[in-house]
């Protein structure tokens, strides 16, 4: 019984992000949600800024903290490690859908497009960047990311074992390209207001800052295999040639350590 309660918890972590990436998109790109990035929050622009800055900390703390090998080892006293995973995918909801509701839009405009190509041009971009985003997860392994290999893995009795470490498609071009995913998503704007540069700007400092600190994770864990991938393959700009692979192929865990 207790096998198939992690199941269950685990696709119904699965299916909240997918509801909360969809409706992220519409809060990001100003379309059809109720509440969105650019919803005006009233005359007091630094008391938005403030409180701003302070749902985009809380997100980010708890994207990092929980992500950290070191607080997995103490986490899964708590929580079962098969469900660790879908925990972490139930919090990084939780913390996305508040950070959505409590957002303060800052209406000031910084740029809009109004050319008609351009604006289509910026909206195609828009839409590439979310559309990368669960490619990217697809080409390592988008049910590992989100928890429902674990919880199937377990109910089918078996041990979990983590995937092995490849560099697949856009991984042999540039090491984070989940990141540049979310980066265009957030930056492809026809119309930026000042709370919508606040965000893309704040999201992509963390990325950054992100993907130091899980590069350093994957060092530690995979050794000269990661080293050598890192020696090879650009961060986040891609090299027009693909990099030779030694005859052992590294292995892609993006997102798996943020």
């Amino acid at each position: 019984m207790k096998r198939w309660l992690f199941f269950g918890y685990g696709v119904g972590c699965h299916l909240l992000f997918l509801v909360t990436f969809a409706y992220m998109l519409g809060f990001v790109g100003d379309l059809l949600v109720p509440k969105t990035i650019d919803s005006p929050a009233g005359p007091l622009a630094w008391t938005a800024v403030a409180v701003n800055l302070l749902l985009l900390a809380m997100f980010a703390a708890q994207h990092s903290v929980m992500a950290r090998p070191a607080f997995k080892r103490v986490w899964t006293r708590i929580v079962p490690p098969p469900i660790e995973r879908s925990t972490y995918v139930l919090f990084s909801c939780i913390v996305t859908a508040l950070l959505m509701w409590q957002w303060r839009g800052i209406d000031a405009v910084v740029w809009d497009v109004r050319e008609p190509t351009l604006r289509a041009m910026l909206w195609a971009l828009f839409a590439a960047g979310w559309l990368l985003v669960p490619a990217v997860s697809l080409m390592i392994d988008h049910f590992d990311l989100f928890g429902t290999r674990q919880v199937w893995i377990h109910l089918s009795g078996r041990d979990y074992n983590p995937l092995p470490f490849r560099t697949p498609l856009l991984y042999r071009y540039v090491r984070h390209p989940l990141y540049i995913g979310w980066a265009i998503a957030f930056w492809a704007a026809p119309t930026m207001t000042a709370g919508h540069l606040l965000f893309a700007a704040a999201m992509s400092v963390y990325m950054g800052l992100a993907a130091l600190v899980e590069e350093r994770d994957l060092v530690a864990h995979f050794g000269k295999h990661y080293t050598e991938y890192r020696r090879r393959v650009p961060m986040f700009v891609p090299r027009l040639r693909v990099a030779d692979e030694p005859a052992a192929t590294p292995i892609a865990a993006e997102g798996r350590q943020s």
